[in-house]
């Protein structure tokens, strides 16, 4: 499987944590690097952290992209959306993860594990890591975020 992004990283809150260990586990089983940057168990955390710490890890360009998961993937996206640079889209079907791409040039994919079935969310991930961005009239527009 060919992948456009190569450096990738991952975080959840307690209500995503299965569904990042399956995500996870899914990445590395496809020879993709995955930095996994929490949490470590079920507990439950606070979203807004485990957001910023992917958010920053993206735009400091430690990794190309970043994964998280939340409940509903909303809490997560708006969190990361507070980091300058960042441009996090909540996906829950195969078009808003491919046009999130395509015309957003989203760096960040959010999902919500409580909406969205496992086999779904695979699939969406691997959209999300193959998809280009398109630049020409939706380039300028990203430059306006």
């Amino acid at each position: 499987m060919k992948f456009i992004f190569n450096k990738i990283c991952i975080a959840s809150d307690h209500a995503g944590y299965r569904l990042k260990e399956v995500i996870k586990d899914y990445l590395i089983k496809n020879n993709i690097s995955v930095i996994d940057l929490g949490p470590e168990n079920k507990e439950s955390v606070d979203y807004p952290d485990f957001a910023r710490k992917v958010s920053f890890r993206v735009k400091t360009k430690k990794s190309d992209v970043g994964i998280l998961i939340c409940g509903s993937g909303t809490g997560m996206a708006i969190s990361a959306n507070k980091i300058k640079g960042i441009r996090a889209a909540v996906c829950y079907n195969m078009p808003s993860t491919r046009l999130s791409r395509q015309h957003n040039n989203a760096n960040i994919i959010s999902l919500g594990s409580r909406l969205i079935k496992k086999n779904d969310a695979l699939k969406m991930v691997t959209t999300f890591l193959k998809t280009e961005f398109e630049k020409g009239r939706h380039l300028r527009r990203v430059k306006k975020i």
